[in-house]
């Protein structure tokens, strides 16, 4: 008798707990249908699980705040509805702060086709092991522009924690990444200062792409300094069939494909496969199909970095992997610095990359061309100068 009774408590607790949480979904879902321009909607203490994403879409000048990211907890262990934790869409000059997105099923934060969005002190994570069964990314903007994300985390990614996609004029500052496939991705993006960020126990700790078959066809004027990317070691646990999944674990900095990049003042720690490459598309080993894309890095600048890493053999995991393992045959004595050595043929292209004035930097031009054939240390061929970038500008709403 006193089981049943114990029993019946529980149930009307529980059932009591539901109504509540469901009341606070459809009501911040409400808020969000129903914001004013300039409004601010507060996200309380405490955490709030949720079964469906939450939608703002076709708004101005809303700012969605939370007490802090380690205050305010939006869960959707639970979800059954939607794709993304939290979505915005056409939008401008939105600012999300002061809170943290736990467990989405695909993203946790993606915003699309907005003009002014701003992350800060937000933290996305998939608060299990890393999985290929966590969603892809982590913050996630895509097709904006002025975009800012400081002071903010990404843990568990199953593609990247930070990604920017398709986007220009992007600021990403002061971030700490970890526990992902990617940490930072800058993909088809023009115009942008990645720097002071902390990348480290990610399969590859920060990626420039470019990228066939997307509708923003060239990224490029990308600065990337004063970050610290070291120890992304994680063995990769992307889906098959992902770009990031032939990324080799291991892998500081990787520019695949991306012109105008210019890296400087970074400390590479290691990472213990390369902890900066540079590489054709080709590399993938994929089919291009998209006749309007340009598989080739180029105007690439390396400069003033500081490189370390142990003592230990690079990854003999996946395709790339085996590339170290039976073509490379470096052993423990990995370059820091990786060039495929893939140029364009074409008479008038012009492939330039420049490395100099790195502290500690090992180098090696692999030559993939000629099935590595001549592989060499030389940085002479290296050593150029090329004009500085101009920095990223952002028009944002004020704090």
């Amino acid at each position: 008798m006193r089981q049943q009774f114990l029993l019946t408590t529980l149930l009307l607790l529980l059932s009591g707990f539901l109504f509540a949480q469901e009341k606070v979904q459809r009501d911040l879902q409400r808020k969000f249908i129903e914001a004013k321009d300039g409004q601010t909607i507060e996200l309380g203490k405490g955490r709030f699980d949720f079964t469906g994403s939450l939608w703002l879409d076709g708004k101005k000048n809303i700012t969605i705040k939370g007490k802090g990211k380690d205050k305010t907890f939006l869960s959707f262990k639970g979800q059954v509805q939607g794709a993304e934790g939290v979505k915005v869409t056409n939008s401008e000059k939105i600012v999300l702060e002061g809170f943290t997105v736990e467990d989405a099923k695909g993203d946790c934060i993606k915003v699309q086709e907005t003009d002014g969005i701003t992350f800060r002190d937000v933290r996305a994570i998939w608060t299990g092991k890393p999985s290929k069964k966590n969603g892809a990314y982590g913050l996630y903007p895509v097709m904006c522009q002025n975009v800012l994300i400081e002071d903010c985390e990404a843990i568990g990614a199953s593609d990247a924690g930070v990604y920017v996609g398709q986007s220009k004029n992007i600021i990403v500052r002061r971030n700490k990444a970890y526990h992902n496939v990617a940490g930072i991705e800058i993909e088809n993006s023009l115009m942008a200062d990645v720097y002071e960020n902390e990348a480290y126990d990610n399969t590859g700790g920060l990626l420039v792409f470019d990228l066939p078959d997307l509708i923003q066809k060239k990224g490029g004027n990308v600065r990337v300094f004063n970050n610290h990317v070291h120890d992304n070691n994680l063995k990769n646990f992307a889906p098959k069939g992902n770009i990031v999944a032939k990324v080799p674990d291991g892998t500081g900095l990787l520019i695949l494909a991306t012109s105008h990049v210019e890296i400087f003042e970074n400390r590479f720690v290691n990472n213990n496969s390369m902890n900066t490459g540079i590489i054709s598309y080709y590399m993938t080993e994929n089919p291009i199909k998209d006749k309007d894309y340009e598989p080739y890095p180029h105007h690439i600048s390396i400069h003033n970095n500081y490189y370390e890493r142990e003592y230990v053999r690079g990854t003999s995991r996946g395709r790339l992997g085996m590339m170290f393992r039976f073509k490379l045959k470096f052993g423990k004595d990995v370059p820091h610095i990786i060039y495929d050595g893939i140029e364009d043929d074409k008479e008038d292209a012009v492939t330039k990359i420049c490395i100099v004035n790195n502290k500690q930097a090992t180098f090696a031009n692999i030559d993939a061309a000629n099935n590595f054939k001549n592989i060499s240390d030389d940085l002479s061929q290296f050593n150029c100068e090329i004009e500085s970038l101009k920095p990223a500008n952002i028009t944002m709403a004020s704090k």
